[in-house]
């Protein structure tokens, strides 16, 4: 078993691969690799309980799902407006699994 880290920084509105890449976490996970999908800049938009579904409420029921917090913060999205499964967490998060050694994809 492999650990991804998944990096979705685009608006799953604004991009029309968003969902191929949450099918990639999907996909990963479904074969029993430990997903985490980090959302930042626009990609932390469909993190909030009042979008529009696009797809990554699936992801939160396959792999741990993680909303940047500086991008909520520059966005006004307060923790309390995320999906249940999504957790804010600082960019720090990134750097130490990086150090961990997790296969990373920035999309």
């Amino acid at each position: 078993m492999a650990r991804y880290l998944l990096i979705e920084s685009s608006s799953p509105w604004a991009s029309g691969t968003t969902s191929d890449f949450y099918r990639l976490a999907r996909d990963l996970a479904g074969q029993g690799h430990e997903v985490t999908v980090y959302l930042v800049q626009n990609g932390v938009l469909a993190a909030r309980v009042a979008a529009r579904e696009s797809g990554l409420g699936e992801v939160t029921a396959q792999a741990r799902v993680l909303a940047d917090d500086f991008s909520l913060r520059e966005r006004g999205i307060d923790a309390a407006a995320l999906r249940p499964a999504v957790r804010p967490a600082p960019i720090e998060t990134v750097a130490d699994m990086l150090a961990e050694g997790v296969r990373a994809i920035w999309h």
